[in-house]
């Protein structure tokens, strides 16, 4: 099957979060199954094109209200030299450092013609290399484009026998702007409303991607039924109920070659669910290091976090009402955070942990910390509001690190709550997200770690037996494939 990834980011190349990671893992998992897959993205400032190969003579793109020229650069996926990564250059639209925004400007005010350039870029560059796709798999709002684009424009041409699948990585981000962006579309007046495009008077990029692609996924199956209740639906659950018999979520996959606890270069020793002694090694670097004094009887909760409203921060570090004052104050534990994002919230961090000697925080981020925090951790911690798939609750089972969830979205899907009367389960979990919820869950860990010490140590083992490769979710997605071909391609 000829598959073409269509996306604003993909690792290593740009990465804001987890979008990134799933859209070259899962080209190289389909790749590897035999499949013939390219990636398309911009290529950003920081993308050097000294690294890159330009393909020859330049290329025309009709976004906007007249056509305008790029040039195309490709390289191979690093560690699958079968996966070509190809680069759409245009130096007004992409040669800046951000992605969607900058500090000084947090959504660019000229993102809906810099993606429409992504999008009818996409179909130029399969003209450029005589090579049509039987699936366009595009990836959040920024692509979202590519489904109104081939159903309203190119239906009738080379890619006749082309579908689209749209996989909806975060709802809560539509690129939602006012009319007038419409010119910069590239798209005439009629699919304003043709291809519901309009939303509350503007245009929104998700909703129209929803709209007009064969089949839609979610990147989880608990968020995909989530995301068609009012709660969870950010607007869009009617539309999304309306086109629920094409709606399927599939849950992501993890790198186990990066995030492995028996081969990871980050930590100070390696282990295995047959073997967890060396985990204690780890717990003592990780106190050493965020200057914790080495405890190794106290239990060790771990946060690595975007410090933004979704993941639950106000809940946990906001001044006078978060809980974690009180549970550092109240419970013998010890915390250690990674994160950054809301200044507020670094600040209220940085505050907190000049006034709790067992916690520690570092606001930035660092990768090999962030390796460090999952294999030292006892627990960890991550209380979102929704969380569409979620990575971190599965590293830190693949380690052997307890997860303490609320029960939303991809958590819901990874981690199973703990049974106290069997022993069973992965992890913690709680329903409603208040201070209070985060606190009596924490007090629960707290409380089977010093007291029921073999159910702890049953549900480590249990968690790192846990399987969440890629295979599994790539085969998942060729079949959604075969649906949107058979919907898409009459």
């Amino acid at each position: 099957m000829k598959i073409l990834m269509v996306s604003a980011e993909a690792i290593p190349f740009a990465k804001t979060g987890g979008l990134a990671d799933a859209v070259s893992a899962l080209a190289v998992a389909l790749t590897n199954l035999g499949h013939d897959v390219k990636i398309v993205i911009p290529r950003y400032y920081k993308i050097n094109r000294d690294s890159l190969v330009k393909l020859e003579g330049p290329m025309a793109v009709a976004a906007g209200t007249q056509e305008t020229w790029t040039a195309v650069y490709m390289t191979k996926m690093p560690g699958c030299p079968k996966l070509p990564v190809y680069f759409i250059d245009h130096e007004m639209c992409f040669g800046r450092d951000g992605i969607y925004g900058s500090k000084t400007e947090t959504d660019y005010h000229d993102n809906p013609y810099r993606f429409a350039v992504l999008a009818h870029g996409a179909f130029q560059l399969c003209r450029k290399l005589h090579w049509y796709p039987d699936i366009m798999h595009v990836h959040d709002w920024s692509a979202s484009l590519v489904p109104v684009i081939l159903k309203h424009r190119c239906r009738n041409d080379v890619f006749a026998h082309t579908a689209s699948v749209i996989t909806i990585h975060n709802l809560g981000y539509q690129g939602q702007y006012n009319q007038r962006h419409f010119l910069d579309l590239g798209l005439p007046w009629e699919l304003y409303y043709g291809a519901n495009i309009e939303h509350n008077g503007g245009i929104n990029f998700l909703q129209a991607g929803i709209s007009n692609a064969d089949m839609i996924t979610t990147v989880s199956p608990t968020y995909a039924r989530e995301i068609q209740t009012a709660e969870g639906g950010f607007g869009m659950d009617g539309l999304l109920r309306a086109r629920g018999s094409v709606v399927k979520g599939i849950l992501n996959g993890a790198d186990v070659s990066r995030w492995d606890p028996e081969k990871d270069s980050f930590i100070p020793a390696n282990y295995s669910a047959k073997d967890l002694r060396n985990k204690a090694v780890c717990k003592a670097e990780l106190q050493k290091r965020m200057g914790l004094p080495v405890r190794p009887e106290v239990p060790l909760f771990g946060i690595v976090t975007r410090l933004v409203d979704q993941k639950g921060i106000s809940e946990l570090f906001g001044p006078g009402f978060g809980c974690m004052y009180a549970m550092c104050t109240k419970m013998d534990l010890q915390f250690v955070v990674l994160g950054n994002g809301e200044k507020w919230c670094e600040d209220e961090i940085n505050s907190l942990q000049s006034r709790l000697p067992n916690m520690r925080a570092h606001v930035g981020f660092d990768e090999g910390l962030s390796h460090l925090i999952e294999a030292g951790s006892d627990f960890f911690l991550m209380p979102s509001k929704y969380e569409p798939c979620g990575l971190n609750q599965i590293y830190s089972l693949l380690y052997g690190t307890l997860p303490i969830v609320r029960n939303t979205g991809g958590l819901a899907d990874t981690v199973q709550n703990y049974n106290e009367q069997t022993g069973e389960g992965t992890g913690f979990m709680f329903d409603y997200l208040d201070p209070n919820a985060i606190f009596n869950t924490v007090g629960w860990a707290v409380y089977a770690y010093y007291n029921k010490k073999d159910h702890i140590e049953a549900m480590r083992k249990r968690a790192m037996t846990q399987r969440f490769g890629w295979d599994t979710a790539a085969r998942q997605y060729l079949d959604v494939y075969n649906e949107a071909i058979k919907r898409g391609c009459k």
